[in-house]
This record gives C-alpha cells, sequence and structure tokens, in this order.
C-alpha cells in the first residue's frame, strides 16, 4: 500500500499520486491515473521508470551491490555454483541437498537436443556470426515442443525454463563447432555443466579434452556472475515479447536479439579490441593519457560501469578467477601483458581511482576467455547462455501476476498532423 502521496499540478488541476515503497531501493510514483486525465510521461529510454514489479535481482549502483534474491553476489560466487543460483533464481530459495541433486539431474538429463536442431545450422553460411546462428536456433525449438507450450500452466513453464538452461551450452558450443568446420560434440552426463560446455567446446574425435578443474571454475564463475541483472535492455525485452502472450523460445531468441546490440552485450569484445588498438605494454602510457583527455574520443574500455558508480561487486570475484586462470595457463599473449598492466594503472592510478573507473566484470572475463581459447565471436553467445536463466525467471514471475498486461508504451509524437492527400498526377 502507498504511504505517501505525490502532488501534481497540471493546468491549475491538481492530482494526487500514489508513492509506493520497495522492500530496498527508490521509490517509484504511481502515474497510471495521469493517462485517465489524457497525460502521459515522458521517459526516452527508461532511465526513471519502474517498468514491473519484481523480487528477483536487486541492485544499488551507487554502493556496489547486486543481491539475488536478497544474497549478495559475493557469496554466491564464494559459496555455490552457477546451477545453485540458477535454482535460487527460479524458486526464489536455495536449495537443500536433495533439491539441488534433483534440478542439477534434470538438467543434466535437458542437455542434449533433437537430431534435426543440428542439421538447421546446415542452412546457415560457415562465416554466419554464432549469436546470429543461436537466435535462429533458440526460436526455432518451440517446434520441437508443442506439449509444453501452454504458458498459463506453471509446470510447463518450469520444464521450458529448464530445457533452456539445459540446451542452451549445447547450442552455444554447436555454433562454435559449425564456425571452426569441426563435428558437434554431444554432452556428456558425468562432467559438470561448466565442464561440459568447455568438452563440447574444444573436443574432437581424434583427441578427448581433459577439461582443468581451474577453468571450469572459471566459466563457472563467468556464468554466475552473468546471470541475471535486473531490468536492463535484453531482460525489458523478454518481458515484453512475453507479455503478448509468446512461447518462451520466441522470448528468450528476443532476449538473445536485444543482447547482440554492441551496447548491451558487446562490452567485454569491444574490451579485447581496445587492448588489440594499443597494441603492447610501451603504448600504455600513451592511450592511459589520451583516456584522460577530455577533447580526446578515446576511452578504455572495461573501466567503470553504468550502473555501478562506486565499483563492480562482480569484478572484485572476477579478478581472483582472472589471476587463477593465468597462472593455470602460463599463457605468452602480449594482449594479456597489455591488460594486467592496464589493470595494475587503474587500481593505482589517482586520476582513475578519483574518478572510481575500476576493471569492470567485462574486463575479467573477456581476458579469461581469450585466455581459455574462446574466440571474440563467442563472447557474446557466452554471454546470452548464462544471461538465459534470468530472462526466463523474469518471464516465469511476470507470467505468474494475475493483473499482467500486454506492453504498450506510449510516445510523443512531433510529426505532420492530418494533411490532405494529393494524387500522384497533380503533386
Amino acid at each position: 500500500m502507498a504511504d505517501k502521496k505525490a502532488v501534481v499540478q497540471i493546468d491549475g488541476k491538481s492530482f494526487e499520486l500514489p508513492i509506493y515503497s520497495g522492500s530496498a531501493g527508490t521509490d517509484v510514483i504511481d502515474v497510471r491515473a495521469l493517462g485517465q486525465h489524457g497525460y502521459f510521461t515522458f521517459d526516452p529510454g527508461f532511465m526513471s521508470t519502474g517498468s514491473c514489479e519484481s523480487k528477483i535481482t536487486y541492485i544499488d549502483g551507487d554502493n556496489g551491490v547486486l543481491l539475488h534474491r536478497g544474497y549478495p553476489i559475493e557469496q554466491l560466487a564464494d559459496h555455490s555454483d552457477y546451477l545453485e543460483v540458477c535454482y535460487l533464481l527460479l524458486e526464489g530459495e536455495l536449495p537443500n541437498a536433495e533439491q539441488y541433486n534433483h534440478f542439477k539431474g534434470t538438467i543434466t538429463r535437458h542437455t542434449m537436443v533433437h537430431e534435426k536442431i543440428a542439421a538447421f545450422f546446415q542452412g546457415f553460411r560457415v562465416d554466419a556470426h554464432p549469436m546470429a546462428m543461436l537466435c535462429g536456433v533458440v526460436g526455432a525449438m518451440s517446434s520441437f515442443y508443442h506439449s509444453d507450450l501452454d504458458i498459463n500452466d506453471p509446470e510447463q513453464r518450469k520444464r521450458s525454463a529448464h530445457r533452456l538452461i539445459a540446451k542452451m551450452p549445447t547450442l552455444s558450443a554447436m555454433a562454435y563447432k559449425y564456425t571452426v568446420g569441426q563435428p558437434f560434440v554431444h554432452p556428456r552426463n558425468d562432467l559438470s555443466y561448466s565442464a561440459n560446455f568447455l568438452h563440447m567446446m574444444f573436443s574432437v574425435p581424434a583427441e578427448e579434452y581433459v577439461v582443468s578443474p581451474v577453468l571450469a571454475k572459471a566459466m563457472d564463475r563467468i556464468f554466475m556472475l552473468h546471470a541475471d541483472h535486473e531490468q536492463n535492455a535484453s531482460t525489458s525485452t523478454v518481458r515484453l515479447a512475453g507479455s503478448s502472450g509468446a512461447n518462451p523460445y520466441a522470448c528468450i531468441a528476443a532476449g538473445v536479439a536485444s543482447l547482440w546490440g554492441p551496447a548491451h552485450g558487446g562490452a567485454n569484445e569491444a574490451c579485447l579490441k581496445m587492448l588489440q588498438q594499443i597494441g603492447s605494454v610501451d603504448r600504455i602510457p600513451e592511450y592511459v593519457a589520451r583516456a584522460k583527455d577530455k577533447d580526446d574520443s578515446f576511452r578504455l574500455m572495461g573501466f567503470g560501469h553504468r550502473v555501478y558508480k562506486n565499483f563492480d561487486p562482480r569484478a572484485k570475484v572476477m579478478r581472483d578467477t582472472c589471476h587463477e586462470v593465468l597462472k593455470e595457463l602460463n599463457v605468452k599473449d602480449p594482449l594479456l601483458d597489455v591488460a594486467m598492466e592496464l589493470e595494475r594503472i587503474a587500481l593505482e592510478d589517482p586520476y582513475f581511482i578519483e574518478k572510481k573507473l575500476y576493471p569492470n566484470v567485462d574486463f575479467y572475463s573477456g581476458i579469461i576467455l581469450k585466455a581459455i581459447g574462446i574466440p571474440t565471436s563467442m563472447f557474446t553467445v557466452i554471454f546470452a547462455m548464462s544471461r538465459t536463466v534470468g530472462w526466463i525467471s523474469h518471464w516465469d514471475e511476470m507470467l505468474g501476476e494475475k493483473s499482467h498486461k500486454i506492453g504498450r508504451p506510449r510516445q510523443l509524437y512531433t510529426g505532420y498532423t492530418q494533411r490532405d492527400f494529393t494524387p500522384l498526377n497533380k503533386r
């Protein structure tokens, strides 16, 4: 219930609007009543608009806080794994041992995909972007599960969620294998979620790929730290698509398409491109000076964050993981040397400290993925695979609300008013 009111005066008329307080975060003004009086709010990008009510994820960007169902991301990263976080996001509570084992078994048994799905990939050019393949194939999955497309049935929604979480690593690895001309590798039930993904990525018939526990843990961390991030562009896309009653596979495909945009899912890829542009450690001072020059268009990618004004809580976890991976692999790569020197400067230079331009999660995850041997074209695919559980959790939450409606944003029209048509021969 609203315990406060906002009074808005328009053309001499006063309107009382209820103010709601959540369990945490900024209060919201309920502006729905304005429409009854012929007014709408104007908020390009929805930067000051609460589009929904949710219990899944909370972010406090000023203080560097990220909570999933109330649990700090740092605690989850230290004490759980990706599948446990998946269960938490979907079900609202952490699982006990029996629930976790059952959930893990369910996901493991759903990792295989229909053989006809494998045939879909043959329709793509070999140089097609993996995100194009993923977007198309995920949407096509609805044609294989006709019996589970009743979105009003909670049990069918849950089965769809389990299938998507289980099959996304398989589809992602298939997209990679197709681009490099290697045969698809079937999932293995004896491997963990992250180890299975690495195995499907890098194993070939001629030589078995032995998954390093350090790399499997690093991938699990990457999945976990990208699992959900509140009402971002792709999550809002999934919610908006789902509000029309679209099936879950179409909605997740819409999320994949939204994430594909470089302003959303391409941050770690952009970071690697920046490192390539710098090229070597001896050129770092030149680019740091350019980054400090407000008249120079160059920006250091992977530093600071649009949401986190202090520090990215996920970056603290990912930094340790990054150094563990580099130590494990002992990779000799000039770009990784550049990355580590940039990290040192950002953590010590007063300019970066004052402006709180600390390395973010994309900076470290890009370095990890490159060190493992994953090409940059796959970075956003892995992001999509990780975020699927967040998307499907928000989709399920929305459909579980009896009051949900189809999304219908308004606009400020600035085009022509009514004009009379002139026939072509008289223009």
